[in-house]
């Protein structure tokens, strides 16, 4: 197919070619749009923008795709328009574009002027000329794209025809030119350039007295439609002309036995004064002194500007770095400038587009721009889409650097942008600007720690901050990491030399009067969020502003519906609204899913504007009650420990159906997307005196935390909701949370339990036991007496938890409680190896693991399993034992519960010491990495022991006593004197082993007293 766009869009085949193609007025319009960028694809969204003038149907991008397939038949087949990348491309030969045939033209006859062959120069030019059959695109003008490319392209041709005429005159064809050069200025009488080389025409073929005339009807015309007298190298003319300048005469004839001189610019010595070069515009802001940091965006955006337009085809490259104010877009695009300046000769452009505060209009950019490329006032074109299209043909020749600063949109950047390729462009935005089409988009975070401390070394310098490193950490930390922010701190550090850093830090650390500080001369980092949060509509400033009082690190957009409650999609209108305002950034959770986050300082901000608001209590309980809704259906799928489900009467705020079904379709995935921002809810919860969320909440957590073997985070966690039950006198919630508390006494040292350290196992199971039963709980009342088994197993008391376990499943049959039954047999079989009553054991288990089956706890199945198959080895059913021990793995390891994996190891290796397996290493060396990775001291302390035993069978003594007596360490914390005394008869053997007989018989010695205080106390 051959293209012509050049005048009416006709498409004709090659092989037919008195055959023009029919299109329908769509597929012509979308045939233009793409024709707009022959060789280049268009992106789906800018297709759609120019079909439907900015306002698209519903149906547009179904439609977009209807009228590609059926210009695809029209033009002969599927590969006439590719899909590539977001877009699509017209894949056809350039040369079969006649805009491109053109262009190919002028510039070689452009080409063979410089060389001084004028009249095959003139000869190209006129055969691209003769390509015109009317205005680019007639008749499709009404589409934003096409027409805008059209005046491009007219600007070229009214270019290319000036300079026909100049070189024309030059070659001494003034004669044959007046008649041509009459028709042209009496069809566009305001193209002052072509009037003048007219008058010019006219001076030399002798007729002084037309060409005046030609130059005062000009001057009449601007006057009486404009408002204007003609500019300056019009005027100019004309006094040469009155004159009789030499200067206008015709250059003399060339001498054909000499080589071709250069021929001067006929229309330049229209003008008395010597040849003037075009300026070369210099504008640049000052390069930052002390930039720090951004190496690796400094070397991208370099690569995207590509070679500085040095045969590069295509339009000009374009980077559009984006993020939030004060993270430092303005500084980054000024450093690359300068460092890139000396590849663009043609010079540097800048302009403050002030998309943050007023927009600045395109046309005023365009003329400020062509004002400083030389174009005079007068002529400077009104239109925006003429300006834009006289700005990009004097980039057309040019390599130049066009630096956009803050731009607010798209539609203000796009008139900007140079055509060709020797330019390049830089933007920075606060927006995304997603539909610049061939951008390369830059998304600019706040620094890394290592940058901020540099960056208070350049301003502070090095020894200053290395006095205090702690504190300039903080700083940097408190400052949010971000460049503006930093850059204010030091500068107030700056200002008071006498100031030790750890000042700065205590004025930052109060969160109320933090933007305060972050002030220095004309630099705000308040104002700076202003900016962005001013451009918002007034329900995303709501929605700003309520975001404020949740405290979680980051959130799912439902949280944003709930604050206003609202329905999902209104809310993800808000959420859109502040991305792109970059007030909200978007994370990713550990599923994937998406998920959003405030920066430290815009949140105070927010929150500064929300202080007062009396809607904000009201929008914090909803928040929670969505989390606690979600949360409490999400624990039941959870495999944790066997509790009895229970709930306080907090308020709920349930999600619709479709998206609560998509939250939960992988409950655990759920919870290890919103633990952390349910654990920061927890304590907000706390703090504001809604104990009744608090404990509800950190209660939903507990299943997870278990099986994550998140011990320390399941601690803080109740320790807050704790202290706000007690604080409210809120019995229940202070037993549910007791309950937990105490099963995860079992498994922490006291070193690692803070306050509730102070109470002892069995104390703390009692004091559950008591709060339930004053309840009239029995559920409650079953699981305490469960803790309760566990504590007196601890204390090497089996007989008392024997007898324990037996009421707790009395009371479980009692209160028809599945899962305190299946746990009161779990610790009667605990109670039963501890008595050497191994068959029993299996018993209880076997009866732990078909109960667990019924509640489908694959976790307390995989247990019961792995107490089973040790429980069945022991009693010399071996196979049986290991298949158990070897599937409670597997299962163990498909949960991903790392805790109940070691329990599985451990077992294994004991077996397999045994049996003396060789497997025993491998087993126990993997359960001693996966307890010290996980900090699960109970289980290192466990494993440890065993790696003693494998070592000192192999012989290899010190290995063993390094273990050993590590075991021994951590057993003295935990509160297992069973345990304890077991690990120093090995270690005894150790000692044994390496000639430490006194040692050896200290280990005895303190096994022997252990044993002797457990056994008296245990009651019949």
């Amino acid at each position: 197919m051959r293209y012509a766009i050049l005048g009416p869009l006709e498409v004709r085949d090659i092989a037919a070619p008195d055959h023009v193609v029919r299109l329908s007025p769509k597929l012509s319009g979308l045939l233009a749009v793409l024709l707009c960028a022959p060789g280049s694809a268009v992106a789906e969204a800018r297709l759609i923008e120019a079909m439907w003038d900015g306002a698209p149907p519903r149906s547009a991008q179904k439609s977009l795709h209807v009228y590609v397939h059926h210009l695809r038949q029209s033009l002969g087949g599927p590969d006439t328009v590719v899909r590539e990348g977001g877009g699509y491309r017209l894949a056809a030969d350039p040369a079969a574009v006649d805009s491109v045939r053109f262009a190919r033209l002028v510039e070689e006859g452009r080409g063979a002027i410089g060389r001084g062959e004028s009249a095959v120069g003139a000869a190209l030019l006129r055969e691209a000329l003769d390509l015109w059959r009317g205005p680019a695109f007639s008749g499709l003008d009404s589409l934003p794209l096409v027409r805008e490319e059209a005046a491009r392209l007219a600007e070229r041709r009214w270019s290319a025809t000036e300079e026909l005429f100049r070189t024309e005159l030059a070659l001494g064809r003034h004669d044959d030119a007046v008649a041509e050069l009459t028709a042209l200025v009496a069809e566009h009488p305001f193209r002052e350039r072509l009037r003048g080389t007219l008058m010019l025409a006219l001076y030399r073929a002798g007729r002084t007295h037309e060409a005046l005339e030609v130059y005062r009807s000009g001057r009449a015309l601007l006057i009486e439609e404009l408002g204007i007298e003609p500019g300056r190298e019009l005027r100019d003319l004309e006094t040469a002309v009155l004159r009789g300048d030499p200067a206008l005469d015709a250059p003399p004839a060339p001498d054909p036995t000499l080589a071709p001189a250069p021929e001067a610019d006929p229309q330049d010595g229209a003008a008395p004064a010597a040849q003037r070069p075009p300026p070369v515009p210099a504008q640049l802001p000052p390069d930052i002194a002390d930039f720090t940091g951004r190496e690796a965006l400094l070397a991208e955006l370099g690569a995207a500007l590509g070679d500085a337009g040095g045969g590069r085809t295509g339009g000009a490259p374009v980077a559009a770095i984006s993020g939030m104010g004060g993270v430092g877009k303005t500084s980054l695009a000024v450093r690359v400038a300068h460092s890139r300046a000396a590849d663009y000769p043609g010079g540097q452009l800048y302009v403050d587009l002030r998309g943050a505060e007023d927009p600045v209009d395109p046309a005023q950019v365009l003329a400020g721009f062509l004002h400083a490329l030389g174009v005079e006032g007068a002529a400077v074109p009104v239109p925006q889409d003429e300006r834009s299209a006289l700005f990009r043909s004097m980039l057309g020749e040019r390599r130049m650097l066009v630096v956009l600063d803050d731009a607010a949109s798209e539609a203000q950047v796009r008139p900007l942008l140079p055509a060709a390729g020797g330019s390049a462009v830089l933007v920075t935005s606060r927006t995304r600007l997603v539909g610049l089409e061939g951008a390369r988009l830059i998304d600019l975070d706040v620094f890394e720690p290592g940058q901020a401390i540099r960056l208070l070394e350049r301003i502070l310098g090095a020894d200053r901050v290395a006095a205090d490193p702690d504190a300039a950490e903080s700083i940097a930390r408190l400052c949010g990491y971000a460049p503006l922010a930093v850059r204010i701190a030091g500068a107030r550090l700056a200002g008071r030399r006498q100031w030790p850093l750890s000042r700065l830090v205590r004025m930052l650390a109060h969160e109320g009067r933090r933007l305060d500080v972050l002030a220095v001369g004309d630099r705000e980092v308040r104002a700076c969020i202003e900016l962005s949060h001013r451009a918002l509509d007034p329900d995303a400033r709501e929605a700003f502003r309520l975001l404020g009082v949740v405290e979680a690190p980051d959130y799912p957009e439902w949280v944003v519906a709930a604050l206003l409650d609202v329905p999902m999609d209104a809310a993800q209108e808000h959420i859109e609204a502040l991305v792109d305002a970059q007030l909200l950034t978007i994370v990713g959770g550990a599923s994937g899913r998406l998920r959003y986050r405030m920066h430290d300082l815009i949140r105070l901000y927010a929150r500064e504007l929300g202080a007062g608001d009396e809607r904000g209590p009201a929008a914090l309980r909803r928040a929670i009650g969505g989390w606690l809704w979600l949360a409490e259906q999400a624990t039941e799928y959870i495999p944790g420990p066997c509790y009895a489900t229970m709930h306080g009467t907090a308020q709920r705020w349930p999600l619709p159906s479709e998206d609560a079904a998509e939250a939960l379709s992988d409950p655990m995935s759920w919870f290890d997307d919103e633990w952390h921002a349910m654990a920061a809810v927890v304590r907000q919860a706390g703090a504001a005196g809604l104990d009744e969320a608090a404990w509800d909440l950190a209660g939903c957590l507990e299943k997870y935390f278990d099986v994550r073997g998140r011990f320390d985070d399941w601690l803080r966690c109740h320790e807050t909701a704790l202290a706000a039950c007690r604080a409210a006198g809120n019995v229940r919630g202070e037993a549910v949370l007791r309950r937990g508390m105490a099963d995860l006494n079992t498994w922490i040292g006291p070193g690692e339990r803070g306050d509730f350290a102070m109470i002892g196992m069995l104390e703390q199971a009692d004091r559950v036991f008591e709060m339930f039963a004053g309840l009239g709980d029995l559920r409650g009342m079953s699981d305490a007496l469960v803790m309760r088994t566990w504590g007196l197993v601890s204390q090497g008391l089996p007989r008392a938890a024997g007898e324990t376990s037996g009421e707790a499943l009395r009371l479980a049959e009692e209160a028809d409680y599945l899962g305190g039954r299946a746990r009161a047999y779990h610790v009667m079989a605990i109670a039963d190896h501890e008595q050497q009553r191994t068959d029993n054991a299996v018993v209880h288990l076997t009866e732990a693991m078909k109960l667990a089956r019924l509640l489908g706890n694959s976790r307390f199945e995989a247990t019961a399993m792995q107490f089973l198959g040790a429980a069945e080895c022991l009693e010399g059913d071996i196979e049986t034992g290991r298949r158990h021990l070897l599937r409670s793995l597997e299962m163990t390891r498909a949960m991903g519960d790392r805790y109940g994996e070691v329990f599985s190891l451990m077992y294994l290796a004991r077996l397999y010491i045994a049996l003396g397996d060789p497997e025993a290493l491998p087993a126990v060396e993997a359960a001693t990495g996966l307890s010290r990775r996980h900090r699960m001291n109970h289980h290192l302390a466990d494993s440890l022991a065993l790696t003693g035993q494998v070592h000192l069978a192999a012989g290899d003594v010190a290995t063993a006593t390094g273990a050993l007596e590590e075991s021994v360490a951590l057993w003295r914390t935990r509160g297992w004197p069973s345990f304890l005394a077991d690990t120093l008869d090995t270690l005894a053997r150790a000692h044994d082993a390496a000639d430490r007989h006194d040692a050896a018989a200290a280990a005895r010695a303190e096994a022997a007293h252990l044993r002797a205080e457990l056994s008296p106390t245990d009651p019949l």
